[in-house]
């Protein structure tokens, strides 16, 4: 991507330096850090409770002394943040809406949210309780151990889908899903997770797509190394990688064919009106 000369948001609270640690994450076998770091369509804190438990402790654990890559990575989570204010600010606009713009959370170790405490282990989160996208750099060292996928647009998708949650959150999708999941079958709940997620790899390719067209943003195989890292957080892949085979009633972000087509549906089109994941028959998504 080419980012030299964009500005930095200011809507970034770095906590790292304060960071804590975790205690006793009881997630045993369930856990590949793969799985576990993109539950996160809602409180990703209720995968780690139904693993078996999590508990957090806020004691310093030392002086933290971000490394020079860890810089550039702040750096550059900011200018992605700051390219998804100025996108969704012109695509608000256009609803006649004024888009509030979260706060991207830094933090190393373990960070306490409005929607609870959470680890590292926790992959980054959106929390609606405090408009809040949550960030540990190292989540990007993770993506490059587990899926042998690295890359400046990669790492953007990973901020542009939780921005992503954000946007629902501000048009009434999340609140409305959230409500319907408490009322249905535990499977029909994972399908309305779905919908959920697959919007957001919508919205992060809308996000693409305009602030390329903004800022002339993308180079050559930027799209491909998106679609690359889509094909490795769908469900049959994660599942298959951590237990051999696949429970598709389980399924709670999409297939790897599903987040694939829905990323770059967004990044051809840049027309948020084409998103609608909750119409179309759950087969045909």
């Amino acid at each position: 991507m080419r980012l030299e000369g964009r500005r930095e948001s200011t809507n970034v609270d770095d906590r790292r330096r304060g960071g804590g640690k975790a205690a006793g994450i009881g997630i045993g076998g369930l856990v590949v850090a793969a799985l576990i770091a993109w539950v996160m369509g809602g409180n990703p804190l209720d995968v780690l409770q139904q693993a078996g438990g999590l508990t957090y402790s806020t004691e310093n654990g030392g002086t933290y002394e971000p490394t020079a890559e860890e810089e550039e990575l702040a750096k550059f989570a900011s200018q992605i943040l700051a390219g998804t204010e100025d996108v969704w600010t012109a695509e608000f606009k256009k609803l006649g809406r004024t888009y509030q713009p979260p706060k991207l959370v830094l933090f190393n170790g373990s960070v306490q949210s409005g929607c609870g405490g959470a680890t590292s282990s926790s992959g980054p989160f959106y929390c609606s309780a405090d408009q809040c996208v949550y960030l540990d750099l190292s989540f990007f060292s993770t993506m490059r151990k587990q899926f042998g996928t690295a890359g400046d647009f990669a790492y953007a998708y990973v901020i542009a889908h939780e921005v992503g949650h954000h946007v629902q959150y501000l048009l009434g999708t999340l609140s409305q899903a959230h409500n319907k999941m408490s009322r249905v079958s535990q499977t029909e709940s994972n399908q309305i997770s779905v919908r959920l997620e697959l919007q957001a790899d919508f919205y992060a390719g809308v996000w693409a797509y305009n602030d390329n067209k903004m800022f002339r943003s993308l180079e050559s195989g930027d799209v491909e190394e998106g679609l690359a890292i889509a094909s490795k957080i769908g469900d049959d892949y994660l599942q298959k990688q951590a237990q051999g085979y696949t429970v598709p009633e389980s399924f709670n972000h999409g297939t790897s064919a599903q987040r694939q087509r829905w990323l770059k549906k967004g990044i051809q089109t840049g027309d948020i009106t084409q998103g609608d994941t909750f119409s179309p028959s759950y087969s045909s998504l």
